[in-house]
């Protein structure tokens, strides 16, 4: 549920939430959470952007835009990629940098970035006011944000939202919409190279925590109406910041 009412409320937040929980309520590892997050989070998405695109808040043209290079890169990255980095990625003396802590630590450390801009950007409305847009820095976080959905098994909300908003120009509301559009469509096709890559999926699972993210966002999306930009936008980074630093202090703690 609050997976769901993230994702409707923000557009963002989903796997922010779906994985820290997953690894550390469901004892699931960190590998396997962030396959299945793509999952749980791309059919929470694709509900989240049935309801935004009723209200006219999803901006195809840039969605679409976005959604290309960043397909790509997320399919390969999942296919490819993360079957081949090595269960110990740096060994030296005590310290031992391990497969899974590197994917906590930078879904962290990015959350962090992110919220920080996010939350100390002065000049939020008058961006998105803004008139050019400019989609060659689109297709290059696009891009960038695919091979990061894959290693981490985000949805990528958190960075697609800023740069919908200070690239392509589209207010907050409508960068919500299309947010969930391109988080949707990133995470099936992660989705889809996980699976061709024949790893085991528990769907009984799946299918049952996505249920209630589900329900969920159908609240979100009604939260999500009653806010202005700004208190969406300062919402959105300090709740980012929370779980970053959260989930840095539970690592670090784990591993001294």
């Amino acid at each position: 549920m609050l997976i769901g009412i993230s994702l409707g409320t923000l557009g963002s937040g989903g796997s922010i939430l779906t994985v820290p929980i997953m690894v550390y309520l469901l004892h699931i590892s960190p590998v396997a959470a962030t396959g299945y997050s793509l999952f749980v989070v791309g059919l929470t998405s694709l509900f989240g952007w049935a309801t935004y695109m009723r209200k006219k808040l999803v901006h195809l043209k840039t969605a679409l835009i976005f959604a290309l290079p960043s397909l790509v890169s997320v399919f390969l990255t999942r296919r490819y990629l993360m079957p081949h980095i090595p269960d110990v990625i740096f060994s030296s003396g005590n310290f031992t940098l391990d497969k899974n802590l590197f994917i906590m630590l930078l879904f962290a450390v990015l959350m962090v970035v992110v919220a920080y801009n996010m939350i100390k950007n002065k000049n939020y409305r008058e961006q998105e006011n803004a008139a050019t847009p400019h989609y060659s820095y689109i297709i290059i976080i696009g891009f960038f944000t695919g091979i990061l959905t894959g290693i981490v098994g985000i949805g990528g909300g958190f960075l697609i939202i800023p740069a919908l908003v200070f690239f392509a120009r589209i207010p907050i509301k409508m960068s919500v919409g299309t947010s969930l559009m391109i988080i949707a469509a990133n995470s099936f096709i992660g989705f889809a190279g996980e699976i061709s890559s024949g790893v085991f999926i528990n769907w009984m699972f799946l299918l049952k925590f996505s249920a209630f993210s589900i329900l969920g966002i159908a609240v979100g999306s009604k939260i999500s109406s009653r806010l202005s930009s700004e208190e969406l936008k300062r919402g959105f980074g300090w709740f980012v910041l929370v779980m970053g630093v959260a989930i840095l202090v539970r690592e670090l703690l784990v591993f001294s």
